[in-house]
């Protein structure tokens, strides 16, 4: 374990205490509490940290729901088919497909020059730029699908191979309706480990930045973009100790959605346990 514990605290522990000791002092380093003071009352960072609450919001209940849907029809087929493999595959490699290949792709299919884009133009007359930019939180949104649902497949899969037959078996042999089945057997087995993975959704996309900065230049209002903003600002003096406040609430949003998945992660432990 004492090379993976010095890894940790070289490559987690070394910037955590490097963000979260700037976030609480001045150039001068004294202790302060204005660099919070600020994230929290101006409208910027305000409105910064609301956008990525509604983004990651939406961007982890919409993959939660589909992934959920595609696991659940892929479970149940043949464990050893083509589809089964290939998903899994598949899974794999998307769920890290992000960033600024996922971008250039999401530019090319759907951007003012994209090929979505010129052959509805050419064929329906339909210009999509007049109602839809894929550099608002709609647009980044849904380039974030690209990557959420395959984690979710991931996250879930093995929850839901987890349910037993004999527990399918027993409910009929006691009159139990498909749909009792599901609602009294399935769905509170499987409840904790989807809200823990859709907590995992939320906070994979509550921290990613790399895809929105390259669709939008950085112009969308979010938290991670704020951070860039504040560090690559040579103009203003103490804005890096902004940053590192953006970053320690972060860390706050992070640890919340990490304390949650841990403690439905123990609920659903339990019916594991023979």
């Amino acid at each position: 374990m004492l090379p993976f514990l010095i890894f940790v605290a070289a490559f987690l522990g070394g910037p955590l205490y490097v963000v979260v000791h700037g976030a609480f002092t001045t150039e001068s380093n004294q202790l302060t509490l204005s660099n919070f003071q600020q994230v929290f009352s101006q409208p910027q960072y305000t409105q910064a940290l609301k956008n990525s609450l509604i983004l990651a919001l939406w961007t982890a209940a919409g993959p939660a729901l589909f992934g959920l849907w595609f696991a659940a029809a892929v479970v149940s087929g043949n464990p050893r088919g083509l589809l089964r493999r290939v998903v899994s595959s598949a899974s794999g490699v998307l769920a890290y497909f992000a960033g600024l290949p996922l971008a250039f792709v999401w530019i090319a299919t759907i951007g003012p020059l994209g090929v979505v884009t010129v052959l509805l133009k050419d064929l329906f007359g339909f210009n999509l730029t007049d109602h839809f930019s894929f550099s608002s939180i709609a647009g980044v949104g849904l380039a974030y699908f690209y990557f959420q649902i395959p984690l979710m497949i991931i996250f879930i899969s093995p929850a839901i191979e987890g349910l037993r037959p004999e527990w399918d078996e027993a409910a009929r042999n006691l009159g139990a309706s498909r749909l009792q089945y599901l609602r009294l057997v399935v769905f509170p087995v499987l409840a904790p480990s989807v809200i823990g993975a859709t907590l995992m959704l939320f906070g994979s996309a509550f921290s990613a930045f790399a895809t929105a900065l390259a669709l939008d230049g950085g112009t969308l209002v979010i938290v991670p973009g704020r951070i860039n903003l504040a560090l690559s600002n040579n103009v203003l003096p103490g804005q890096d100790r902004i940053a590192m406040a953006l970053g320690a609430e972060m860390i706050g949003v992070v640890l919340i959605v990490m304390i949650g998945y841990w403690l439905v992660q123990r609920r659903a432990g339990r019916w594991l346990v023979k």
